[in-house]
């Protein structure tokens, strides 16, 4: 009969056999901890300009933007300009009500613009929110609240003015003329190397291709747009944010990453598809559907109505991120690596730990419930962005929205 181990023998045993384990579990994070180091310092080669040339559409909207348009935007508007060379560019602005001095900021742009060559329509409107508010409350995009009223869904009404910052490229579209891409301009920090890089993203082939924001580092900003590539929400805001294995391990490796959708600043789209025969154009979910307390990005939508978005998909670049603000873009452009060691190995372990113990399956249950009642509701009801769809309802108020 065989005699069983003294305690004291176990005692010896049981660290002979922990050590080397740790020993090994901590290397082995240094290892892959110093790997995404090296990845995320490494330099990238400057981009003088897309080769061959390319005509670009470049659309903005704008509200009370003064002070980062006179800062920042202008000046990096018109480098840009410079650089794709004027006559290949269109830029299509619209300013929106603002109650600070927009307008003239935008008046500077558009004579320097014109000092350039650049063909151009920047539009600047006295519509304010409190306009809005007052027009017919029967018209697609009204919602009874809540608050027992109707209000104006904000994600229509902001729909409507991306849609009008396009309206001059589907007009040239439609006469036969020609555009490469169409390049989408927050109001945000950014550089013309931002702007190169981003129309590069995975050698110019996508249905997409997105920066990364920043208001706060390193906390990103528009969630309210970003899904990955399994179609959910980011699991953490802070790096390397995703769920999704396939966006998360594209993030490590710091090359385009795949998602489902993305706006998050800059973000750059095939010209051809906003014209015949495909049409494409930005939309709020049915106001049917929004009465559940249902709504999707207008920014996340166009992804999901997108034909080329399943073939060319579409991408975030994390070598291109832009701030809301001049510190939020600097702190995300220090020398080396944008990601620090320590971040590295926190953002690594956190996420794994949210994955572990978090689930989307509840947001994802009232999601489809609120989709199928609607679906029976009338014949033909069908939403295309199911994975765009949250648990809020937006107005537009006359300072800007509120949630109801």
């Amino acid at each position: 009969m065989p005699i069983a181990p003294s305690y004291s023998v176990r005692r010896i045993v049981r660290p002979r056999v922990a050590r080397p384990l740790l020993i090994l579990f901590l290397l082995l994070n240094a290892v892959q901890v110093l790997y995404i180091h090296n990845a995320l310092s490494r330099p990238e080669p400057s981009i003088e300009t897309i080769q061959p040339p390319q005509r670009i559409y470049i659309a903005s909207i704008h509200w009370n933007n003064e002070a980062i348009l006179r800062e920042y935007w202008n000046d990096a508007v018109v480098a840009l300009v410079d650089v794709l060379g004027p006559r290949n560019v269109f830029v299509s602005i619209l300013e929106s009500g603002s109650w600070d001095n927009s307008k003239d900021a935008l008046r500077d742009l558009d004579y320097r613009l014109e000092k350039q060559g650049v063909l151009r329509n920047i539009t600047v409107s006295d519509t304010t929110h409190k306009d809005e508010m007052e027009k017919n409350h029967n018209a697609q995009g009204w919602i009874q609240t809540a608050r027992g009223q109707k209000e104006l869904r904000r994600i229509p009404y902001l729909a409507r003015l991306r849609n009008e910052s396009l309206r001059h490229l589907v007009q040239l579209l439609e006469k036969g003329e020609t555009f490469d891409k169409v390049l989408f301009l927050n109001d945000v920090v950014f550089t013309t190397q931002d702007v190169l890089k981003l129309l590069n993203t995975n050698n110019g082939e996508y249905a997409a291709a997105c920066s990364l924001d920043y208001a706060r580092p390193p906390h990103y900003y528009d969630t309210f747009a970003l899904r990955d590539h399994d179609g959910y929400e980011h699991v953490m805001q802070t790096w390397p944010y995703f769920r999704s294995g396939t966006s998360r391990n594209a993030m490590k490796r710091h090359s385009p990453v795949p998602v489902s959708s993305c706006w998050n600043g800059i973000v750059s789209m095939p010209a051809a598809v906003f014209g015949p025969p495909t049409n494409l154009h930005f939309r709020g979910v049915s106001d049917s559907l929004a009465k559940y307390h249902v709504e999707g990005s207008e920014c996340c939508l166009i992804h999901a109505d997108n034909p080329l978005s399943a073939s060319l998909g579409v991408y975030i670049n994390p070598r291109v991120r832009v701030g809301y603000n001049g510190p939020a873009y600097d702190s995300t452009h220090p020398k080396g690596s944008w990601v620090s060691l320590w971040q590295i190995l926190i953002g690594l372990w956190q996420n794994r730990f949210r994955r572990w113990f978090t689930t989307p399956s509840l947001k994802e249950l009232f999601k489809k419930r609120a989709v199928r009642r609607w679906s029976l509701e009338e014949r033909g009801n069908h939403e295309n962005g199911g994975f765009c769809l949250i648990n809020e309802m937006q107005v537009l108020v006359e300072n800007g929205w509120a949630h109801v």
